[in-house]
């Protein structure tokens, strides 16, 4: 039987519907507002990865034990190819999967409609084209990034090509991240993720393209542009108005590579779990995405540090061990990760609006969506890194 007030979660993104998830098998009522008129609106059925190093435990697992069902499309990969900005290439592995490949979108197999069908067989009552204005109910703010920190353009496409994972790092691929190329049954995903130098997507999109078509034998066909945007901070409570925030809203993503999804839904389910049991959620995030979050932050001022230099040693030393347990122990928050701390912070203390971009007759992947992710509330949740 549901009990008590229905609990309002803004946004169905993958925060959102895992905490949705979670509080209606609890037997409570809930009601998800999404603006949009569909779920998964920021995607195009382009693969992404979900992470699987930032914890000992595998992440599937760690969805089974929230009665989070894998019902998704998803494929893991234990190895792939990286390359540095000299175009050497180095195979990197795993003992257990790097990541599993899964899709995003409003598609079936996709990682947003599966989440989608599971909330509403919990009797979650989902509204879209639903766009808030004010938010004074029990509830959570789900509502997606609040403004761009890394964007990632490129195409999706038909392939010949066999199933792959290929990086590539380089600033002209992809000044301040790297590029990515997917592969799985003949579909892919190519992509530049840039961190910085938004005005000049396109170029670097293309960059990327010609540097796969040259070294891994990209071939595409049926391509279609897509786009899409995510921030990173490491906010001081993630609440607003007494609000639990949870996913990118709350800017739970690494900071380093732009992984998200992990967090997002790890952050739902600890909300949910909160709301149920009473437990201080600001205490729960903290202690338990807290560490990994502030060790990204970290990560992502050394790889800034270390230049394409760093990337090349970096590159050397994945594909020498486990890449999967090296990674992960890079997300340790040791003693040297909490002594850097404060310098990275104050690097990322605001906002990381790309000065590159006057916004003025672009084509911006955020100014093209328009949206940034807000919930249309107005609010601000004055938490910045």
């Amino acid at each position: 039987m549901r009990t008590g007030e229905p609990y309002t979660i803004i946004g169905a993104g993958p925060a959102g519907l895992a905490c949705a998830i979670v509080l209606g098998r609890g037997g409570r009522k809930v009601v998800v507002r999404e603006w949009k008129d569909r779920v998964g609106h920021r995607f195009h059925d382009d693969f992404q990865g979900l992470e699987n190093w930032t914890r000992d435990l595998d992440v599937l697992e760690e969805l089974a034990a929230v009665g989070i069902a894998a019902d998704f499309d998803h494929h893991p990969f234990d190895r792939g190819t990286v390359f540095d900005p000299s175009a050497r290439s180095y195979v990197v592995k795993g003992r257990r999967p790097l990541f599993y490949l899964l899709r995003r979108g409003s598609g079936k197999g996709t990682l947003d409609s599966a989440l989608l069908a599971q909330a509403r067989a919990a009797g979650v009552e989902v509204r879209f084209g639903d766009r808030v204005k004010t938010f004074a109910d029990a509830g959570i703010l789900a509502a997606g990034p609040r403004e761009a920190g890394v964007i990632a353009a490129g195409h999706v496409f038909e392939t010949d090509m066999p199933d792959g994972a290929w990086l590539a790092l380089g600033h002209e691929i992809a000044p301040g991240g790297y590029a990515y190329l997917l592969v799985r049954d003949g579909r892919g995903t190519v992509a530049s993720c840039m961190f910085t130098g938004f005005r000049d997507q396109a170029r670097h999109v293309k960059a990327a393209e010609d540097f796969f078509r040259a070294h891994a034998g990209l071939e595409m066909r049926n391509a279609r542009a897509f786009g899409g945007y995510g921030s990173y901070r490491l906010p001081r409570s993630a609440t607003q108005g007494g609000h639990p925030v949870i996913g990118e809203h709350a800017g739970f993503q690494d900071a380093l590579a732009g992984f998200g999804i992990r967090h997002a839904i790890r952050s739902g389910v600890l909300a949910a779990e909160c709301l149920l049991t009473g437990a201080d959620y600001t205490a729960r995030w903290q202690s338990e995405l807290g560490p990994s979050l502030k060790a990204g932050i970290v990560n992502r001022w050394m790889f800034g540090l270390g230049g394409e230099v760093g990337m090349r040693i970096a590159c050397r030393k994945l594909a020498k061990d486990d890449a999967g347990e090296l990674l992960r122990r890079a997300y340790d928050l040791t003693a040297f990760r909490r002594l850097a701390l404060p310098l990275a912070r104050r690097r990322y203390r605001t906002a990381l609006e790309d000065p590159s971009c006057s916004h003025v007759d672009c084509d911006c992947v955020w100014c093209r969506h328009g949206d940034h992710g807000s919930a249309g509330t107005n609010d601000k949740m004055g938490e910045t890194v």
